[in-house]
This record gives C-alpha cells, structure tokens and sequence, in this order.
C-alpha cells in the first residue's frame, strides 16, 4: 500500500504529545487563505511511498520518540483523503506500541457508507485526532476555506460520538476568525463536544507565503499582520470558559 506523501519531518513538536514522526500527505480540498502548505494542495502527486519504507525509516527514530511519551502524527494536505494507506499505516504503528495522531481539517468528511467504513476502521487504531475548526460562521468559513463548514461540524460530532480524543486547534486571524461573536459561538460549539481533551489557539503567521509566490499565486492576507500573545490568550479564554 503507498501514499501520496509531501514530506516527512522526523523531529516535530507541536503536532500532538512529545516528539512526533510527522508525514504531511498531499492532497487537499481546502484552499485556505492562510494555508502555510500550498504546496499539498493538489491530489494524486507527491511521493509515492510503501508503508513498510515508511515503517522502516521511523524505526531509527524511535528511541527518541517512545523516550519523550511521542509517536507518529499524519497530517497534510488532508490525511482522510488517503484512507486505506491511513488503515495499514496505523496497523503496523500499533505493532509496534506506537501512539497515533491525525491531525485534519474534516474537509473531506462524508456519510456514505463507504466512507465511514474506512473512518470507523482507521480509528480502531488512532490514539488523538488533532481536529483544525477554521470558522464557526458557514459563510465565513467559505470565504476563508473555500468549502463551507457544515460536513465539518458534523464530523466534530461524530468523533464526540465515537469517544475519539480530540485536541480542537484555531487559527487566530486578525479581522477574519477573532471576533467575540464568532469566538464565543466557536466555543459554545465546542462545549457540546465531551471528547476534547485540549484547545489550542494558533496566532496566524505568514511563514508560508514563500510557496505561494513559489507556486505564483497571490497571496490574500498579506496586509494582515499576527496577532498579540495577549489576544491569543483572550482568544484562548472565549474558547474555554463556557
């Protein structure tokens, strides 16, 4: 079984608990307008690589990753696109004790029966979904993302439902996801969910407007600066207090 695959960081720290083996799959049908991995847009390309290559080259590291309570995170692009690579992947992972990590958007979320089989059996072997809520306003997050959220919020409910954990991460943009209203709706949301082990507020950066320069797009947010720690922190306390 291979996978379209990005690239592979072998040292993460901030894509799930301890030092994580990250593989960014390509692939994605969001086109967020902060997007720092433009890059793995499109489907079908990349790196074709085996998931026994891929177990192969992980076993070196993992002294480093079991010692620092870390593991594997698959993220992109968007993973879900590639479900059955994700099943035999996570099989062999769990083979060898390793702790298992998908971080998604939900863009590609579905009902058919198709579908939810893969997702239900994927999950068997995932340890934490790193779920990225982008808007809570449909109409915002169409603007923002391209799609709009309803598939997303629905697939929200359905990792609740099935007692996945989840760690709820938010792209904090000046003007465009930091108002009150829609913070305080987003963590209304998130109070309905009883999976969330975590949120994260993540201050919106411009680190990966190199690749769409590289790739000759225009980038859209680029009179948009950062924001404070201090607005991140009341971001955080909006999302978490209700």
């Amino acid at each position: 079984m291979n996978g379209n695959i990005h690239s592979i960081e072998t040292f993460g720290t901030v894509d799930g608990p301890g030092i994580r083996y990250v593989i960014f799959t390509q692939g994605c049908l969001l086109r967020c307008q902060f997007c720092h991995n433009a890059d793995t847009w499109e489907i079908g390309t990349g790196k074709q690589m085996s998931v026994s290559e891929i177990i192969a080259d992980l076993k070196t590291y993992l002294p480093f990753i079991e010692s620092s309570g870390g593991g594997i995170t698959v993220s992109g692009g968007e993973p879900l696109l590639q479900l059955p690579f994700l099943i035999e992947l996570f099989k062999e992972c769990k083979k060898l004790g390793i702790h298992t990590t998908i971080d998604s958007s939900g863009g590609c979320y579905s009902t058919s029966p198709h579908f939810q089989s893969q997702l239900k059996e994927v999950l068997k072997y995932t340890d934490l979904i790193l779920l990225d809520l982008k808007h809570i306003d449909k109409d915002k997050h169409k603007k923002l993302t391209g799609l709009t959220n309803e598939h997303i919020l629905s697939f929200a409910k359905f990792l609740s439902d099935q007692q996945v954990p989840v760690w709820i991460r938010h792209v904090l943009v000046p003007t465009i996801s930091d108002s009150e209203e829609d913070l305080v709706h987003l963590g209304s949301f998130i109070s309905t969910l009883n999976n969330v082990k975590k949120v994260e507020v993540l201050p919106y950066h411009k680190l990966g407007v190199y690749k769409w320069e590289a790739l000759g797009l225009d980038y859209p947010l680029k009179d948009i600066e950062p924001p404070s720690e201090e607005k991140a922190e009341w971001a955080y306390q909006l999302l978490t207090t209700q």
